[in-house]
């Protein structure tokens, strides 16, 4: 007797990613009213300060009075910055509206050293099946023989170096000096690029001095570790903010610039300026900003048009946000945008933003220290009474924090935002130092993509567990000082109150983000492709089935007959499954289940696939898209 073999209905055939076409134009009404929100956020902040810096100061408690006030004041910088950053989200330079390859000689470069294969293949899949005449070349760090094969099976250029001199950056700049081509789509290892990638942004180079046109970072991975997540949908992705709102809004201060991946740079531009810079660990801004003073523009296109993968775990994050801190450094170091010559007024002030941000971890770290402080010292760093400072330091904090949601188009929830901050900051810190040394350690290749079998959880760092330890002591010495344990009363209670409930409030979310770090979920794996749920008919072996999961290396199949009568753990097998618009058929071997799991199996694609492979790439990254069209993202 047949056994069903169907899914819910709320399952899609293929993966569905959403939000990715360019947004439309926002109503003039909602901009005014984001905008008088932001500058009234503004002014009471501004107001605020001015008050607690003439009159609630206490220089004779500076130790806590100063830190805390430097604090405030480096949220009301932000928040001006922020405002001015998110002012208008909509500018969008001119470009061809006929995607046309005659002018220029194209290229996708795939910069690669370690990543496996199952995450390099997708990249190499996609960057093929690209629409626009175009070469494609692989450029290996690694020099493994296994990636010149899977370029030649894939009918690609494979490029590899003689070493490994300044890493990504030397890599682009020893292609550059091989591949004949005058526009150049850079894609990482595991960001894997649309069909419409070169189609929708070579149109902005019809103005001569247009450089670079960057797009949006998306992710396929919905489950990594920057991804917070509602029964199973992801609803946040810490990176949104940026790439959906922050960056496209610098195309009002005429800054945007290159983001590392998912771009298009004009190679007479590199050349100018000598080559991709090597002197910063974040090459892909520090270029912008070496081009901007040569007089050449960086477009932003609001368009995802290439995705990848986020960060799986937290020492991936961790390892990702140090070496961008580090490279924001260096450049502040090397070409500070508030001082350097070839800037105009907006580019300073949207660089100096970009750049500033990185500091809210030294912000973050003073507010996590000084309520302990108060708590155990019983010092006041606010001299005003309970009664006036309370209702206007909520009326700011209330004020600020609608203002910045509705600035970042509501990418911003405030306390998942303050998690990831709070994450980020044993990462941030130790990357300062390069504002003043030149040497600071050797470059690290953030690992790409999920990973197998697990090995360990990621240890909390030690930062996070001091402060845990501090703000939990703090709160047990004020317990006994108040219980009368202690013979050292404090002499106002108001501010130990207020101390006592933020070090709480501190504690609950250093907690949050020491659970999120060391979850069993994001535990460190071996490397493993992403699988993706999916609805798909197919057959094992000419038995009916239904795909329920799927990868470019294996796949959970769900059968109409029990596999027991008729296929053997880890036989040879063939698995047909009908994509949409095409039907593949895969060499597998059968890994069976569970007794109460009879009529389900797994199967491991055989080596030696890489053409199927690609096609099965392509369909579950963006098959599952909606039709798209040259005219759907034509600029306003």
């Amino acid at each position: 007797m047949n056994h069903p073999v169907t899914l819910p209905a709320t399952i899609p055939p293929l993966p569905v990613f959403t939000a990715g076409a360019l947004p439309p134009p926002e109503p003039a009404s909602f901009k005014r009213r984001i905008r008088t929100l932001g500058m009234l956020a503004i002014a009471v902040s501004w107001c605020y300060l001015v008050w607690r810096a003439v009159a609630t100061v206490d220089l004779s408690v500076w130790y806590v009075a100063l830190p805390l006030m430097a604090a405030e004041v480096h949220t009301g910088v932000g928040l001006v910055l922020f405002t001015l950053a998110l002012w208008d989200r909509d500018v969008r330079p001119k470009r061809a509206e006929a995607a046309s390859a005659d002018s220029h000689r194209l290229a996708i470069l795939i910069p690669t050293y370690n990543e496996p294969e199952d995450v390099l293949l997708p990249t190499v899949a996609g960057a093929v099946a690209v629409e626009l005449p175009h070469e494609t070349w692989v450029l290996d760090d690694g020099r493994r023989e296994w990636v010149r094969e899977l370029a030649a099976a894939l009918g690609v250029n494979y490029l590899a170096r003689p070493d490994n001199v300044h890493a990504k950056a030397g890599n682009l700049n020893y292609a550059l000096s091989v591949v004949n081509a005058d526009l150049v789509g850079i894609v990482d290892a595991d960001h894997v690029p649309g069909p419409g990638f070169l189609r929708e942004t070579i149109g902005y180079f019809q103005d001569p001095t247009v450089a670079v046109v960057q797009t949006p970072q998306d992710f396929y991975n919905l489950e990594s570790f920057e991804h917070a997540s509602k029964v199973g949908q992801a609803i946040y992705n810490e990176e949104a903010v940026f790439y959906r709102a922050i960056a496209p809004a610098k195309n009002h201060w005429g800054a945007a610039f290159w983001c590392g991946t998912s771009a298009v740079v004009r190679v007479a531009a590199l050349h100018d300026i000598g080559g991709v810079p090597t002197q910063s660990v974040t090459e892909d801004i520090f270029s912008t900003m070496r081009l901007n003073q040569r007089g050449w523009k960086a477009v932003y296109h609001n368009e995802v048009l290439a995705r990848g993968l986020a960060p799986s775990d937290a020492g991936q994050y961790m390892l990702q946000r140090n070496r961008w801190a580090m490279g924001a450094m260096q450049v502040l170091r090397l070409c500070n945008p508030l001082l350097a010559p070839g800037f105009s007024f907006g580019q300073r002030l949207a660089f100096f933003t970009t750049l500033f941000g990185w500091f809210d971890s030294v912000r973050t770290l003073l507010f996590m220290l000084i309520p302990p402080m108060v708590l155990l010292t019983g010092a006041s760093p606010i001299n005003a009474p309970a009664e006036v400072y309370v209702p206007a330091f909520l009326a700011v904090l209330a004020i600020q924090l609608l203002a910045m949601r509705s600035l970042a188009r509501g990418l911003f929830p405030p306390l998942v935002s303050l998690m990831f901050e709070v994450v980020r900051m044993p990462a941030v810190l130790p990357a300062i130092k390069a504002l003043v040394f030149s040497k600071v350690g050797k470059f690290s290749v953030t690992p790409k993509g999920k990973l197998g079998a697990r090995r360990a959880r990621i240890p909390v760092p030690v930062l996070l567990t001091g402060l845990i330890g501090v703000n939990g002591g703090a709160l047990l010495w004020c317990g006994f000082v108040l219980a009368g344990i202690v013979a050292r009363p404090y002499a106002d209670l108001a501010p130990v109150v207020g101390a006592a409930i933020f070090s709480l409030l501190n504690t609950g979310l250093l907690l949050q983000a020491s659970l999120r770090i060391h979850s069993s979920r994001y535990a460190t794996e071996i490397r493993a492709g992403e699988r993706f749920m999916v609805n798909l008919p197919g057959d094992l072996n000419g038995v009916p089935a239904q795909v329920t999961n799927l990868s470019v290396t294996g796949a959970a199949v769900s059968l109409a007959l029990a596999p027991l009568d008729w296929v053997s753990e880890g036989g040879a097998s063939t698995l047909t499954i009908h994509l949409p618009n095409q039907t593949v058929s895969m060499a597998c071997n059968v890994q069976l289940l569970g007794k109460a799991e009879q009529h389900r199996v797994s199967v491991e694609f055989t080596a030696g696939q890489r053409e199927a492979q690609a096609v099965l790439a392509r369909a579950l990254i963006w098959g599952g898209e909606p039709p798209r069209t040259a005219a759907d993202a034509v600029a306003a």
